[in-house]
């Protein structure tokens, strides 16, 4: 039997409001509005280029369910779903730091969540699914359990990850995060759990500022669970691809975890407005192959990908193409239109500089006897 890959998405998450801003800041004063740098475009884009390319008929399409209070409660406050449901039925507003409900967002968010537990559900308890591609919205890796962040409202991968390990028996679950953002709220859930691996790829420094440092390395039984590996702006595919082979796949493999998920931000993609990264569509696909491997070897190709940031509407849809592509094992005639004007950037190379940083990274991590 030839196992297909699960698509989960809904028309619903392209009318979350995320309110009225400049790239990151409130609109106002010299500030003109220009929508949220966290629209739907990009994800909207993405899902007609699917369908546009025949990709999309070719995934097993799951429709995605809300998660009840009881799941959102897993990782979150019973104050901050409250607070979230007050927003969204009357006056909106923030949920915590830059992370704005509109009327209706409670739904879609809830909506978000369960689309999480669609996929984990789908490739744990069907046979005929290999893995699983949800591009849901909003996105979650910031969220905290008492507040939204970062366009975040609930965190939808520490949601799916709780509902494995509570509903479906899963025990051991490997959480990748390579969103060019750490994806702070999910370190948190899992920062003295030892039975989530958390590894998260990110711009050394940028959002959330203080978060994501080699040091911090879990706490208690979780001491060795959590692996931040902050890279140097302007990194790109081999970087991204060296920090795989040298600390992502041995930790992996060291660990044995039983599901894979995977923050599938595209917003270290090299045209991206929000962060300073170099990583092209193709760095995607060698990203995407590198994880469905680790999950083919020990978690029986239970491997979820969830879609977080990327805020170049143009090319989001490229990366996130490539990512499914390599994932189904289905190629179209969908090429990256923009990479020649990167031809000489150096994206496609590996500085002396990054190669240092990363082994820095490793080097500090064997002598915590975490590799």
């Amino acid at each position: 039997m030839t196992k297909k890959t699960a698509f989960i998405c809904d028309e619903s998450y392209f009318w979350h409001n995320a309110g009225e801003s400049t790239l990151f800041e409130p609109a106002g004063g010299y500030l003109q509005a220009s929508g949220s740098a966290e629209s739907p475009e990009s994800k909207r884009r993405f899902k007609n280029l699917l369908e546009r390319s025949g990709l999309l008929e070719q995934l097993v399409q799951v429709k995605p369910f809300s998660a009840t209070v009881e799941q959102l409660e897993y990782f979150h406050t019973k104050r901050h779903i409250e607070h979230v449901k007050y927003l969204s039925d009357g006056p909106g507003g923030d949920c915590g730091d830059s992370a704005i409900v509109g009327r209706g967002s409670y739904e879609i968010a809830k909506l978000a969540a369960g689309g999480a537990i669609a996929a984990v559900k789908a490739v744990v308890e069907q046979d005929s699914i290999q893995n699983a591609y949800a591009l849901t919205r909003p996105p979650g890796h910031h969220a905290e359990a008492d507040q939204g962040i970062g366009y975040c409202i609930f965190n939808n991968i520490v949601i799916a990850a709780k509902y494995a390990q509570k509903e479906l028996g899963i025990q051991k679950i490997l959480i990748i995060d390579w969103d060019a953002h750490h994806g702070n709220g999910t370190e948190d859930a899992f920062y003295e759990d030892d039975s989530v691996l958390f590894i998260s790829l990110h711009q050394d420094g940028l959002e959330p500022i203080g978060r994501g440092l080699k040091e911090d390395i879990g706490k208690g039984k979780g001491k060795g669970f959590t692996l931040n590996i902050p890279l140097h702006a302007a990194s790109g595919d081999p970087v991204f691809m060296y920090a795989f082979e040298q600390i992502v796949i041995p930790a992996a493999k060291k660990f044995e975890p039983e599901l894979v998920l995977v923050s599938a931000g595209q917003d270290a993609s090299i045209f991206d407005p929000l962060a300073r990264m170099m990583v092209s569509a193709d760095g995607y696909r060698q990203m995407a192959k590198a994880v469905k491997a680790l999950a083919n070897i020990h978690a029986m190709d239970r491997l979820v990908c969830l879609h977080e940031g990327g805020y170049s509407a143009e090319y989001v849809p490229f990366c996130s193409q490539a990512i499914v592509e390599e994932l189904s094992g289905i190629d179209t005639d969908v090429k990256d239109p923009f990479i020649y004007a990167m031809a000489g950037t150096g994206y496609d190379k590996m500085l002396p500089h990054q190669q240092e940083r990363v082994d820095e990274i490793r080097d500090y991590f064997i002598a915590e006897s975490i590799l």
